[in-house]
C-alpha cells in the first residue's frame, strides 16, 4: 500500500524574516514545517511516492499545524499520534549570510521523541517498500529502542531500511543548547550507536561530516571503507556543491552538482534524500537515483 514511512522528528520551524540580522535581532517570523524525517516525507510525497508519517505531536496548536500541513502535502498521517503530555517540537532559525544559520532547537522531552511500540505494528511496517529512520532518534535509549523494533519489523518482513544519519550534535547532548547550528563533534558514544544501525540497513544518506561520525574518522575515505566493513547497504554520500558519491558492492559512481546561488542550505539534505528515494524505490539505477536527488 505504502512506498515509503518515514519514523522520527515532526516539529514547527520559525524562520526569521529579517534576512541577514542575527537571530538576536529578528522581530517577526515563518513558520513553516520542520524535522528531517517530516520535509524528506513531504518531498518524496510531491515526487509521486505514497508515503506515510510515523510521529507524535502535541495536543495543541503546533500538533495540529504539523498533522494538518503533512496531510495537504498528500502524506499518510493515521500513524501521526498525539501525545496528552509533551509538546511539538520547535525550532527558530535565521538567515544570517549565505554560511551562517543560527537556529535553537526547543525539544527537550518533546512529543516526537515518546514514539512508543504501541503506535504502530507488524502490518504497518510491512506494508510499505521501505522505512526511513535518522540518527537523532537513536541519541536516547528509550527511542533508540523503539526505533530499533521498528527496524526489526521490516527486516521480518521484507521491507527495506533506508538511514538517514542526520547528526546535529547539540541534540546528542554535546554542544551547549545555543550552538545548534554545529555540524561536527567527534564522539566515540554516537559512533557505537550509529554504528549499530548499520547492519540493519539497505540504503544509508549522510554528509561527509555525517559520515566521519558513522565511520568514527575524520577522514573521508577511510569512514567510507569503515562504514562498508559494517553494511552492505547503498552508501550515499552527500557533497554539497560536488554533488554526491554513491557506493553499491563493487560499484562507485560521482554525480556532479549544479552552481546555484545560496540562500539558505537547512532543508536541502532533505530534498536530497526525497529526491534519491523517489527514484531508489522504482528500482532505478543509481546514476538515476543520483541525477534526481541532485535534480
Amino acid at each position: 500500500d505504502l512506498d515509503l514511512i518515514c519514523l522520527g522528528r515532526a516539529a514547527v520551524d520559525l524562520y526569521g524574516e529579517q534576512i541577514g540580522a542575527r537571530l538576536e535581532d529578528q522581530t517577526s517570523f515563518a513558520k513553516y514545517l520542520g524535522g528531517s524525517p517530516a520535509n524528506t516525507g513531504v518531498c518524496a510525497s510531491r515526487l509521486g511516492l505514497k508515503v506515510a508519517m510515523l510521529t507524535r505531536v502535541g495536543d495543541e496548536h503546533n500538533g495540529r499545524f504539523v498533522r494538518e500541513t503533512l496531510a495537504a502535502e498528500g502524506v499518510d498521517v493515521s500513524h501521526v499520534r498525539t501525545d496528552p503530555r509533551r509538546l511539538t517540537a520547535l525550532v527558530f532559525l535565521s538567515i544570517k549570510d549565505r554560511a551562517t544559520f543560527p537556529l535553537i532547537f526547543y525539544r527537550h522531552d518533546c512529543a516526537d521523541m515518546a514514539i512508543a511500540a504501541e503506535d504502530f505494528d507488524a502490518a504497518f511496517i510491512g506494508s510499505a517498500k521501505a522505512l526511513l529512520v535518522s540518527g537523532t532518534h537513536f541519541s536516547q535509549p528509550g527511542i533508540a529502542s523503539v526505533c530499533l523494533s521498528a527496524i526489526e519489523q521490516a527486516r521480518r518482513s521484507g521491507t527495506r531500511v533506508a538511514f538517514d544519519i542526520d547528526y546535529r550534535p547539540v541534540l546528542w547532548g554535546l554542544t551547549p543548547p545555543g550552538l545548534g547550528e554545529k555540524r561536527f563533534v567527534a564522539s566515540r558514544p554516537v559512533t557505537e550507536a550509529l554504528q549499530k544501525i548499520l547492519p540493519h540497513c539497505d540504503l544509508v544518506i549522510g554528509t561527509e561530516e555525517e559520515i566521519h561520525i558513522a565511520g568514527g574518522v575524520e577522514d573521508t575515505a577511510a569512514a567510507i571503507t569503515r562504514i562498508q566493513g559494517l553494511t552492505r547497504a547503498t552508501l550515499v554520500v552527500k557533497r554539497g556543491p560536488l554533488g554526491c558519491s554513491v557506493f553499491s558492492g563493487t560499484e562507485s559512481l560521482e554525480h556532479k552538482g549544479f552552481p546555484v546561488e545560496v540562500f539558505n542550505v537547512l532543508g536541502a539534505g532533505d530534498g536530497f534524500a526525497g529526491g534519491f528515494l523517489s527514484a531508489w524505490l522504482r528500482e532505478l539505477p543509481l546514476a538515476e537515483c543520483a541525477r534526481r536527488a541532485n535534480a
